[in-house]
């Protein structure tokens, strides 16, 4: 049974955590953690590195605080690029490189088969079901710029299309999505946008 979020304005939490108030980081995980978790497990595809990541980016975003900046976007986009980050970081380095090769047949098909009940459904927040509205191209990029981590250079090698054509399919899907979360009453959503400009 998932723990119950505490309502508390996001200027209120922002003080605890500045302060170093460590109810204010209790919040911040019980209200947070399971949308990073499912953002964060969608890149790395692995629930124990997952884990581990979780660990990391709660550390990173109880030590940088600081350098949160609300004229930027709120504190959910800012420690959602965090986790973002810190799980493209780990899925680039060496060392996660050679776990992968060395990961068994078994493993990928138990994490394949745990999928279901395991994995944080990102319709919580409101994300994916927004984005299956989109045209299927943009679509894919989303997909593989947000959920999977792909820089736009590499989103451009995949497709075997110009970097140009890939910036000006994002800039389309990002007038689409803003158009699409305020129509959906996803005001709170705009900040996700933030992650591909």
């Amino acid at each position: 049974m998932s723990k119950r979020k505490t309502i508390i304005a996001e200027e209120a939490l922002v003080s605890l955590l500045q302060s170093k108030d460590e109810r204010g980081f209790s919040i911040l995980y019980d209200n947070y953690s399971s949308a990073l978790y499912g953002v964060v497990l969608k890149i790395v595809r692995s629930e124990e590195i997952a884990a581990d990541v979780m660990q990391d980016a709660f550390v990173k975003i109880w030590k940088n605080i600081e350098a949160y900046n609300r004229t930027k976007g709120t504190l959910f986009t800012w420690i959602l690029n965090v986790a973002r980050n810190t799980a493209i970081d780990r899925i680039r380095s060496q060392e996660f490189q050679n776990s992968q090769r060395n990961q068994d047949l078994d493993t990928s098909i138990n994490f394949i088969d745990n999928q279901e009940s395991s994995q944080f459904d990102i319709d919580a927040i409101g994300i994916k079901k927004v984005v299956e509205n989109l045209r299927p191209e943009y679509q894919q990029m989303i997909e593989l710029l947000y959920f999977q981590g792909y820089t736009q250079a590499e989103v451009a090698d995949e497709f075997g299309i110009p970097l140009g054509t890939v910036k000006t399919r994002v800039k389309a899907a990002i007038v689409q999505l803003r158009k699409y979360f305020v129509e959906f009453g996803m005001v709170f959503l705009l900040g996700f946008l933030t992650t591909f400009i």
